[in-house]
């Protein structure tokens, strides 16, 4: 099953039905800040509730197509991060992430997408990589933003949560401007 360290202490791992518990749990504990920017926490009242998407998640992993994975800080399961659908013609993708509220402000999903960068751009061989990211999630934003992606767009109400709907900001990154950042922060570093 895929499975990689990021460091020392986050680790990235792709979850299976002995783990339903425990993401019921981390989803539980965390339903109040989540569904402020998830519609699909509500519908999650049970461990029961992930047996038939758990699944899904280890086939699309088979097939090549993307994968949903638990995030781990020192052993513990504190959010998940994953590449959705793969585009293999156009070799792009995009990743989505969320982080339990005490988690936050360690850096375990900048280290974690700046890992699954490298992975997808290196293991995988695609070109572009998106992240979509609703205008007043300002935590979130902040991830790609640090990343050095850029801005492509906004789709405006592009999301609805509950009463409302949320303009979602979409964030991009080629292999190209991977490459030339990691170059740029080498001959920096030198």
């Amino acid at each position: 099953m895929f499975s990689f360290k990021v460091d020392e202490q986050i680790e990235i791992e792709l979850l299976q039905q002995h783990h339903k518990e425990e993401l019921y749990e981390l989803i539980d504990v965390n339903r109040d800040h989540l569904r402020k920017w998830m519609l699909w926490v509500d519908k999650r009242k049970s461990a029961e509730d992930f047996e038939e998407i758990i699944p899904i998640w280890i086939t699309n992993y088979a097939n090549n197509n993307g994968f949903d994975a638990g995030t781990r800080y020192q052993g513990k399961l504190v959010g998940m991060i994953g590449l959705h659908y793969i585009d293999w013609k156009n070799k792009s993708t995009s990743i989505g992430y969320f982080l339990s509220e005490d988690a936050q402000g360690k850096g375990i999903i900048t280290k974690s997408v700046q890992s699954l960068i490298d992975y997808i751009f290196e293991e995988l061989d695609l070109h572009r990589i998106e992240i979509q990211c609703a205008r007043n999630n300002v935590k979130s934003i902040s991830i790609p933003k640090r990343l050095g992606f850029i801005q492509e767009g906004i789709k405006r109400d592009g999301q609805w949560l509950y009463d409302h709907y949320e303009d979602l900001i979409t964030f991009i990154c080629l292999k190209s401007d991977w490459k030339n950042k990691k170059a740029n922060e080498q001959s920096g570093s030198a």
